[in-house]
């Protein structure tokens, strides 16, 4: 489940790859007017590889009828067996039942208990409004400069000004008081880079300065004024709409790094000339030093559509698209927004008739057969990838509807995934872009493979939460890719990609990273240690146990092997994703 097979198929031999951005390529054709989709990612296609040689599509073959048949199978199985352990009649549902909330789909309880979806889900209608008077705000802007100032509304001058107002006041809105703490640790950031500017210091204060907030974030949950000094107390009784503030200035920590970085390599002059100018390049094309401004630096790290939750911009992509604005049809965005509400009622539908996450915090999984206790890990997982690109998807939407186009962070849905590489490139793709320029990179990259690797996941995981559960997670998932790597390195598709065996010793590789990255997401972000420790318990306890993990694994293969002529049929349209 990161991005290409065990063994890698014909179709991953291409050039473009995620991890390995020291390459100059670029793709040759790029549809015009069309900003980057889940499915439509411009920089994805190559001409070049829709005309080389593929072999035949097998979508019709006997090999994939019978595969059909296990799909008709399996698929009704999966879906059932959570539906029938949500039943108010099933034993276990007591258990449960007061993590429940009223539903309005059916006359079904929706299983509201996550609290990081549920925080979102709640204001989702108040999100809505501040993103609709952003955008009013915009174009009364406009309308003011167009007729009394006589300027262009899409002036540079102008758009900044306006950004960094609203920005401002947003701020205070969301945090209170709190905005002062904010715009504290901002200008001291701005402070290191301004200072340093070209010297090798630069980067090892950024990254000790981020460091330090983000550990003293955590061990103090934001630090009221108060605790600062008794005579501050009074400051804390203004905490805005939105108080944790701590919560989502993770994500402000990387736009922090990425202005200072960026401006240090435009110091030194480290980048691309202005020519590579594309929606792949475009980060690593550097601005005049002017540009790095106090006033562009605030309103890249506070800019309100992905303020809170992302899509991950750098600084560089972010102003060339203020500098130079991007055209997005409102066709474009209307299909964004049908997306997102597809997406939206997908995961309404699941917390209303699969109660898996409450089963789960209330370990309500007593008495389950080792196939029930898959599938509430499973369904698990599925709620986890939902739960994250709905909240993505509407910043993502406000954006586009703002002119700015951010990347898209989930390019495949979970279930379609055989390769630990491809999984993480395409799970949190900003964020894994961010990853490679700025750590992955600067590292060493595929020359210091398993060192980068292992230092990077563990900076994920600190990243998301100081806590055992994650540490344990990062060192799993690097543990996880090096049977990938090895695989890669010893059966390489050049070599022997042609023989009739290879795509079925892939498939069998390919089952074996689903299992374990299950296994690695389960610890770290469903159940634990612990109660991965009882499901495994559960599992290789009981003949009946092993059995279920026999035929999950030939469904797995069944489903590889499906994964393998997808992709290969995106190659045939010269759609070359790494994923």
């Amino acid at each position: 489940m990161l991005g290409d097979a065990v063994v890698q198929m014909p179709s991953d031999l291409r050039p473009t790859s995620t991890f390995d951005l020291d390459s100059p390529l670029e793709s040759s054709y790029r549809p015009k007017g069309i900003t980057r989709l889940t499915v439509h990612i411009p920089t994805a296609y190559n001409e070049q590889v829709k005309a080389e040689p593929h072999p035949p599509p097998r979508w019709r073959t006997p090999e994939f009828m019978a595969y059909y048949v296990v799909f008709v199978c399996a698929l009704p199985i999966m879906f059932w067996i959570p539906y029938r352990l949500s039943s108010p009649s099933h034993p276990n549902y007591p258990y449960y039942e007061g993590s429940l909330s009223p539903g309005w789909l059916f006359g079904r309880r929706v299983d509201n208990s996550d609290s990081q979806y549920r925080s979102f889900r709640n204001g989702l209608l108040p999100l809505t409004f501040l993103a609709a008077v952003f955008l009013c705000l915009k174009q009364l802007c406009g309308v003011f400069v167009r007729k009394r100032l006589l300027l262009s509304p899409t002036d540079h001058v102008t758009r900044s000004l306006f950004l960094c107002i609203v920005s401002i006041l947003l701020l205070f809105v969301l945090h209170g008081t709190s905005a002062i703490k904010v715009l504290g640790i901002l200008f001291a950031n701005f402070l290191i880079a301004k200072n340093c500017k070209g010297s090798k210091a630069s980067p090892i204060l950024t990254w000790a300065f981020n460091a330090f907030i983000l550990y003293w974030n955590d061990m103090h949950q934001g630090h009221r004024f108060g605790d600062l000094h008794p005579l501050l107390a009074f400051m804390d009784a203004w905490q805005g709409v939105y108080p944790r503030w701590h919560i989502s200035f993770n994500i402000t920590t990387l736009r922090l790094i990425s202005f200072n970085m960026d401006y240090y390599w435009a110091c030194r002059g480290v980048g691309l000339p202005e020519s590579s100018l594309s929606d792949k390049h475009r980060p690593r094309v550097n601005h005049s030093l002017e540009t790095y401004s106090l006033l562009n630096y605030i309103i890249y790290a506070i800019y309100p559509p992905l303020y809170i939750g992302g899509p991950i911009m750098t600084f560089n992509d972010f102003m060339w698209q203020l500098l130079r604005p991007k055209k997005i049809s409102w066709r474009t965005v209307l299909g964004y927004l049908g997306r997102f509400i597809v997406c939206v009622m997908t995961l309404e539908m699941i917390l209303h008739f699969m109660y898996v996450v409450a089963i789960k915090d209330r370990k309500a999984w007593v008495g389950y057969s080792a196939a029930e206790l898959c599938m509430v890990g499973f369904w698990n997982l599925i709620v986890v990838w939902l739960k994250l690109l709905v909240p993505w998807r509407f910043f993502r939407l406000w954006a586009l509807m703002d002119g700015v186009d951010p990347p898209e962070n989930m390019v495949r849905c979970m279930a379609n995934n055989y390769s630990p590489l491809g999984f993480w490139r395409s799970w949190h793709r900003s964020y894994n872009l961010w990853i490679v320029r700025y750590i992955y990179i600067p590292l060493g990259g595929t020359r210091n493979l398993v060192f980068t690797s292992v230092l990077v996941f563990t900076f994920v995981a600190l990243w998301h939460d100081l806590s055992f559960k994650l540490l344990a997670w990062g060192w799993l998932v690097s543990l996880f890719i090096l049977p990938e790597v090895a695989a890669r390195h010893f059966l390489p598709s050049s070599k022997y990609g042609d023989r009739p065996w290879f795509r079925h010793v892939g498939a069998v590789g390919g089952v074996l990273n689903v299992l374990m990255m299950m296994t690695a997401n389960l610890v770290g972000f469903v159940i634990g240690v612990d109660g991965m420790k009882y499901m495994i318990e559960q599992i290789f306890g009981s003949w009946e146990g092993i059995q279920f993990l026999l035929v999950a694994s030939a469904c797995l293969f069944v489903g590889v092997q499906v994964m393998f002529e997808y992709r290969e049929e995106e190659a045939r349209q010269g759609i070359v994703r790494r994923c």
